[in-house]
């Protein structure tokens, strides 16, 4: 609370700058969270244990819970917003790098709310990682089990070193070193340092927010490469990155199955939209492989942005974009999505079975880096891809009992679920959220919380036996 308070008072220097006059709700809105925490701080500082893994659960909900309810006061003080339910939606799709809006136009907003949309969504893309990291060593279990979010733990790419304090600035480090980075290349293309900043914070973090109604269709080709690397950048594993960076080959050797696969299903994905955009939009050859690339990178990270209105596209490339975005990049990343290990390793378990059924006595281990997998992260695969599954096929009826049509409903879930933002119907291209009912909107905000807690952290919660002793 106390950080989200020091981050929604940064906000003041682009309402003084600006002079958009909203510096004095700005003020109120991160004082109010800042000293509520400061007091919390004070009065509970000596209870710094979890003692069993449920109230650990329990925490990690809560903590995204408690920043999305205090997010909506800089949409409401400021008038921007008028309903709770907009304004949670809002704080909700920023907080979990989602991209879902409500609003029809962005380019009226006051520059205080739109760096508070980038600074939510920059903060929350990588504010997982470094809460869970932070909160794990008191709660007494596998202190990568929810940074990865990843068959246990089963991905041992994502640890770098025995200490929790060292690997949460090691990663912190990588993230905030390719902001500067992104920020510095785009303001060399021509960018303004404002614009700048807020399109990095966005697409770094696989959001997708934007400053401008078009999104990224009114930058220039260059820049659009650029934010296409940085959307490329934010769906690899970042203990990855840092070993890259570090010079450490020796730890990438064997550890970059998952990789090849992310690069693998983009490559391909890639090629198949310049063509489609090359023979069904009738699109030349530079504006079809410059759009297919920076829009098959936003989907398959689930970032969002746009590089054109893709609602008037080929039918067989927005199903394609639709399953990419189920996948997502790589775990341990910014992105949303099943993550390329999982696909890896439900692939690799189908074809298990298929040899087993061919040769039953033979020994056909599913493996992953060179290593066999076991059984149980198997099944666990398996069992969060069918939750996955029921919860879409759940919030779709839901959503049409609100009296939403069933494309706008499947486009939603998937969307919200993903994080990935843009839907189908009113809600995809440049369109948004604003005409959904406000019921609708609670259940596509539940939606972008179970999907950024991979829906196991949050269904656990309903289980009878979760809360007795």
């Amino acid at each position: 609370m106390m950080v989200e308070g020091i981050l929604i008072l940064s906000c003041l220097i682009p309402a003084l700058h600006f002079q958009d006059s909203t510096w004095p709700q700005i003020l109120v809105s991160g004082l109010f969270p800042f000293n509520l925490g400061l007091l919390m701080l004070v009065r509970y500082h000596k209870y710094r244990t979890l003692a069993n893994r449920r109230k650990a659960y329990l925490l990690v909900v809560l903590i995204w819970v408690v920043l999305a309810l205090f997010g909506t006061l800089p949409f409401l003080t400021t008038g921007t917003l008028t309903h709770f339910a907009d304004a949670l939606f809002e704080s909700m799709s920023g907080i979990t790098s989602t991209g879902a809006t409500v609003f029809a136009s962005v380019e009226w907003l006051p520059a205080s709310i739109l760096l508070w949309r980038s600074m939510t969504q920059w903060f929350g893309g990588f504010g997982i990682v470094l809460m869970v990291l932070a909160l794990v060593p008191s709660m007494g279990i596998n202190k990568y089990s929810l940074y990865t979010a990843e068959a246990s733990g089963a991905d041992n790419t994502g640890k770098l070193t025995t200490s929790v304090g060292s690997t949460m600035r090691q990663t912190l480090g990588v993230y905030i070193l390719l902001t500067m980075i992104f920020v510095y290349v785009l303001h060399k293309c021509g960018m303004q340092v404002w614009d700048a900043v807020n399109i990095t914070f966005t697409n770094i973090s696989s959001g997708g927010f934007s400053i401008y109604n078009d999104s990224l269709s009114g930058l220039t080709p260059k820049q659009q490469y650029v934010v296409a690397g940085a959307m490329l950048m934010s769906g690899v594993n970042f203990a990855l990155l840092y070993n890259f960076f570090t010079f450490r080959w020796d730890k990438l050797r064997h550890k970059t199955e998952q990789l090849l696969c992310y690069l693998g299903i983009y490559t391909v994905s890639t090629v198949f939209v310049v063509l489609a955009l090359k023979t069904t939009m009738q699109y030349g050859w530079e504006d079809s492989i410059r759009c297919g690339i920076v829009q098959t990178i936003s989907v398959l990270t689930t970032t969002g942005s746009l590089a054109a209105d893709t609602s008037q596209w080929w039918v067989p490339v927005t199903f394609l974009f639709v399953i990419l975005s189920l996948c997502g990049g790589m775990a341990g990343s910014t992105t949303g999505g099943l993550k390329a290990m999982r696909v890896l390793i439900l692939f690799r378990h189908v074809r298990k079975i298929l040899r087993d059924r061919l040769h039953p006595h033979s020994v056909n281990p599913v493996r992953l880096n060179r290593k066999p997998v076991s059984a149980d992260i198997a099944t666990n695969v398996v069992v969060t891809f069918m939750v996955f599954m029921v919860t879409i096929v759940t919030s779709l009826l839901l959503l049409m009992l609100c009296g939403i049509n069933a494309t706008e409903s499947f486009g939603a879930s998937i969307a919200c679920i993903t994080g990935y933002g843009p839907g189908l119907g009113s809600t995809g291209g440049f369109g948004c959220y604003a005409a959904f009912t406000p019921l609708a909107k609670l259940i596509c905000t539940l939606l972008m919380l179970m999907g950024r807690l991979e829906c196991m952290t949050l269904l656990i919660l309903f289980l009878p036996a979760f809360w007795k002793r």
